[in-house]
């Protein structure tokens, strides 16, 4: 394990706010700009939703675009909710200390907040142009609670996973998709510009407090993490069988049992992907990781993590 001086590149947090104030934009006036969703176009792209690996007419490979697309939006609005109530948590060691750091933090949960309300109307407008009985049935106080109960150096671990992926995600998958919605591609664009702020200042938050910890607090947070990953895939397993299960409902035929058990493994397969793999195998997640655990916790993590793939 190598050694994070507990003094980290502070000169961020200051670029942190300027590029937060550069960025600043309005749900209505920069996002939605009066448009609506078109059920002719793809949400997600091939290289999230994995869907060309199933042998499905475009109509069909089309909707499970859609279905998995208001899935995506409707989990990052869940997440956003513990990570905002953990950053305004971890933003109390500066208030009086570091201004820059207290600022910083205060806009990064002001945007997740706002984050969670863009979601909350993308969900609202998708489920208004597609056909009736989708569910996401997740409370997102009650996974809130659930992870905020662990330690802060696993939630902010799990924090910097995710905030990596929205931008790898972004960047390799989205934006280069030209079948995509406009709607749903500039939604992702706007969220997109935040995070790459705010997995800055998660890692610098993550690597502050694990300079504080001892060998056995760290040791519990590499096990409170492998927990939350494990958490994580059981919403994934109970979402998965409620999105196949409305495909099979909605796509207009009746699908042969064969074909509807592959469709429920492959949402499986791709929400591991876009919610966990993606994430765990990102090679500054990995950089990271390497310079706060011992090699055995590494390897405890990886194997954990392994089960998934």
């Amino acid at each position: 394990m190598n050694a994070i001086s507990p003094s980290a590149d502070t000169a961020k947090y200051p670029r942190c706010i300027e590029a937060s104030k550069a960025g600043r934009w309005e749900l209505d006036r920069d996002v939605i700009r009066g448009r609506t969703f078109d059920t002719r176009t793809k949400y997600l792209p091939d290289g999230l939703s994995l869907v060309r690996e199933l042998p499905l007419p475009d109509a069909e490979a089309r909707l499970i675009s859609q279905i998995q697309g208001r899935t995506y939006a409707n989990v990052f609005s869940l997440v956003d909710r513990f990570i905002t109530a953990k950053l305004i948590e971890v933003g109390r060691d500066h208030t009086l200390g570091d201004q820059h750091a207290l600022e910083a933090l205060a806009r990064f949960s002001d945007e997740e907040i706002k984050h969670q309300a863009m979601f909350r109307r993308i969900e609202q407008m998708i489920g208004g142009v597609m056909p009736a009985g989708y569910r996401f049935d997740i409370d997102a106080d009650a996974v809130a609670r659930a992870v905020l109960s662990r330690s802060t150096w696993s939630v902010l671990v799990l924090t910097l996973h995710i905030e990596l992926f929205v931008q790898l995600h972004y960047r390799e998958s989205i934006a280069p998709d030209r079948d995509l919605s406009a709607l749903f591609k500039d939604v992702f664009l706007h969220h997109w510009m935040d995070e790459r702020q705010h997995a800055v200042l998660d890692e610098l938050e993550l690597k502050r407090l694990d300079a504080m910890l001892d060998d056995e607090e760290r040791d519990r947070g590499v096990d409170d993490f492998i927990d939350l990953v494990s958490a994580v895939d059981a919403l994934l397993q109970v979402q998965a069988t409620s999105d196949a299960a409305y495909f099979s409902t909605v796509c207009g035929r009746r699908l042969a049992t064969a074909e509807a058990d592959a469709i429920g493994r492959h949402f499986l397969k791709a929400y591991r992907w876009q919610y966990i793999l993606s994430g765990a195998s990102h090679p500054h997640f990995q950089r990271i990781l390497k310079s706060l655990v011992t090699g055995a916790q590494l390897a405890r993590i990886t194997a954990a993590v392994g089960t998934l793939a």
